[in-house]
């Protein structure tokens, strides 16, 4: 039988990281292979990847927070918060507004403009969110704008997210990535989480290839915080994980209730598998969730059982060319779940 190592010399992984959870704790970590093809510099639970859309899982969690507070709700207009940018009237949303729940579920009627949001071409053309919802930047060529009514079609959305960015700090006139590490960051001791534009690159992984090769640049950055922008560590996000099971039981670092929590495991919308930046399969106790990442450069993937108090997460500084559960983070998806 191959092993994991096995796995990734066969399909060229430079590097891999992973964490487990049994019983609602970090169980056992493995870190294999190297920061950069080329050199001895090896993986460790210290080694930072690129969380990309796995950032969604930890917005919603930053909007479920602000819920709590009192600051938002999610089933209002959006642009009763928006300040600096207001989503356009449409006759798509004359009878039904825009929420976040919409937004956070990808069923807000918003469809991304093809080749839009990809990796920042220079730190000299950092966007704002105001202009890149506008279309005024080569990142999303076309103003962002309904298409289709809110809950009518699943249309996956990183404009979605860059909404609800700029929502929040219209809202609170704090900065997306000051609120994350304040509300989130801090209080789970998540210390190797960053942003793409404080990324310390000494300790995080290079991105590659499917071909083995490394990107260029090294480290392909996406400045949109909330919808890809997080580098981390699968610690880090096991630690996450960990306190929504501890939520569930009303134990949670947070302060999050369960009720609140449940929010993200169930929908109101047209996609009977998406939550709140998550999809989720099965019901009650054998419920899972799940949240993938794709860049350029890294693939990984989040699975937790919230009930069970079981998870993994893995994470890797190669593109394999194909989705996460043809690859080789699919085949330990099934050892993992063959288990549960």
């Amino acid at each position: 039988m191959l092993t994991i190592y096995d796995l990734m010399v066969q399909n060229q992984i430079a590097g891999l990281s992973l964490a487990f959870i049994e019983h609602g704790e970090i169980r056992r970590t493995e870190c294999l292979g190297v920061l950069e093809v080329g050199t001895t510099d090896y993986v460790n639970e210290e080694t930072i990847f690129n969380a990309c859309s796995i950032s969604k899982l930890l917005t919603s969690i930053l909007v479920l927070k602000l819920v709590e507070q009192g600051k938002i709700d999610l089933d209002e207009d959006i642009n009763r918060h928006l300040l600096s940018w207001k989503l356009p009237e449409s006759d798509y949303t004359w009878a039904k507004k825009v929420t976040l729940r919409n937004l956070l579920s990808h069923q807000s009627g918003i469809v991304d403009p093809e080749d839009s949001f990809s990796p920042l071409h220079s730190l000299a053309q950092w966007p704002s969110m105001k202009d890149l919802l506008q279309g005024a930047t080569p990142y999303c060529h076309s103003p962002i704008e309904s298409t289709l009514e809110p809950n009518q079609e699943y249309h996956y959305s990183d404009a979605g997210y860059c909404i609800i960015q700029l929502l929040i700090e219209d809202l609170t006139n704090t900065p997306f990535s000051s609120l994350m590490g304040d509300l989130i960051f801090q209080p789970l001791a998540m210390h190797h989480s960053f942003f793409s534009s404080a990324l310390p690159i000494a300790h995080t992984a290079s991105g590659h290839h499917k071909d083995g090769t490394r990107t260029i640049p090294s480290h392909p950055l996406y400045p949109y915080d909330a919808a890809c922008g997080i580098w981390t560590t699968p610690s880090d996000l096991a630690k996450l994980l960990i306190d929504m099971m501890q939520t569930l039981r009303g134990k949670g670092k947070l302060g999050l209730t369960a009720p609140t929590m449940h929010e993200l495991m169930h929908t109101k919308g047209c996609n009977e598998s998406v939550g709140l930046g998550v999809f989720f399969d099965g019901q009650g106790e054998q419920v899972e969730i799940s949240s993938l990442g794709w860049g350029v450069g890294y693939q990984c993937m989040l699975v937790a059982y919230p009930y069970l108090e079981k998870g993994f997460v893995v994470m890797s500084n190669s593109d394999s060319g194909v989705h996460q559960m043809q690859g080789i983070m699919g085949d330990i998806y099934r050892s993992f779940v063959s288990s549960v």
